[in-house]
């Protein structure tokens, strides 16, 4: 119940913000009695696209603590949590981004993710089950992964995806909206009924399209994640530490909002791979295993 309430009061501030940024920069509603202001749509579609991803990116860190529950380390009460800092701390400082917050959550499956806005400023979050279930050589190449997710900017890079995508979708539902209400149902003034209804269904056709290429981005960026671990700690501790998540059979336990920014994901295959956030870890092991890193650092 806490969730979903953190998550439908961050929902409401995004749209609050973003409607009283459309009221000061002056921009007009897009509906008009004569049919759309394709310019104010698209400033519309613009902000409530672009922005409403950005913000959710900045408020990321604080959303991501929540929903999953984590508890940032602030000073290590054991010697693991001693370990997970420094070796998060000298990862860091190997790949030229600022310290991250580092957190544990309580989950039994093993999974880890990165968020935030700046790299200088991001969280770094692994499970309790990754803690009991790997070896540190193991931990040690999640953590680099991670650290390669903040130091690549990923995050950054999928909310500009993200705002994009949304832009468009925004943008194009109501054009069709117009079309049909106009073309097919003969409304000559202000909008009918068909406007909102062809709009909404359309909002989540193209919404549901678009995210393939959202979930496209985000498989190729394990990729490059998985690449720059290996650069870190070497392709064996990488390798090992992708065949450990392999091994299990527990289903993640991340919240689908914070799924994208786990290591692991749902195994799909055929169509329901182009909705998967994370590509198969059979394949990430073999495109590692081609690669041209040492086996060891």
């Amino acid at each position: 119940m806490q969730r979903v309430f953190y998550f439908l009061l961050t929902n409401i501030a995004i749209l609050l913000v973003l409607s009283i940024t459309m009221r000061l920069l002056g921009i007009e509603p897009y509906l008009t009695p004569y049919g759309l202001n394709y310019q104010s749509l698209l400033a519309f579609a613009v902000i409530f696209g672009m922005g409403g991803a950005f913000i959710s990116l900045a408020l990321s860190k604080w959303t991501a603590k929540r929903l999953a529950g984590a508890r940032v380390i602030e000073s290590p009460s054991n010697e693991t949590e001693a370990w997970l800092t420094r070796t998060v701390s000298d990862l860091a400082k190997e790949s030229g981004i600022g310290m991250p917050e580092v957190a544990i959550y309580p989950a039994e499956d093993m999974n880890a993710f990165a968020t935030g806005m700046r790299r200088d400023r991001a969280l770094v979050a692994v499970s309790h089950g990754l803690l009991r279930r790997m070896d540190r050589q193991e931990i040690k190449a999640v953590l680099a992964h991670e650290v390669s997710h903040v130091a690549n900017g990923d995050m950054v890079t999928l909310a500009l995806i993200q705002g994009v995508v949304n832009t468009f979708v925004l943008f194009f539902s109501r054009v069709i909206g117009q079309i049909v209400d106009k073309a097919v149902f003969r409304t000559r003034e202000g909008h009918g009924p068909a406007f909102w209804i062809t709009t909404i269904i359309a909002e989540v056709v193209l919404a549901i399209l678009a995210s393939i290429v959202v979930f496209y981005f985000s498989r190729k960026r394990e990729y490059r994640a998985d690449r720059g671990a290996a650069g870190l700690v070497g392709k064996k501790p990488m390798i090992e530490a992708l065949g450990a998540l392999n091994a299990s059979l527990r289903q993640p336990h991340l919240p689908d909002k914070m799924a994208a920014f786990g290591i692991s994901g749902a195994r799909r295959r055929g169509l329901a791979a182009l909705f998967a956030t994370h590509p198969d870890l059979d394949d990430r092991i073999k495109a590692l295993e081609a690669s041209d890193y040492p086996d060891y650092k």
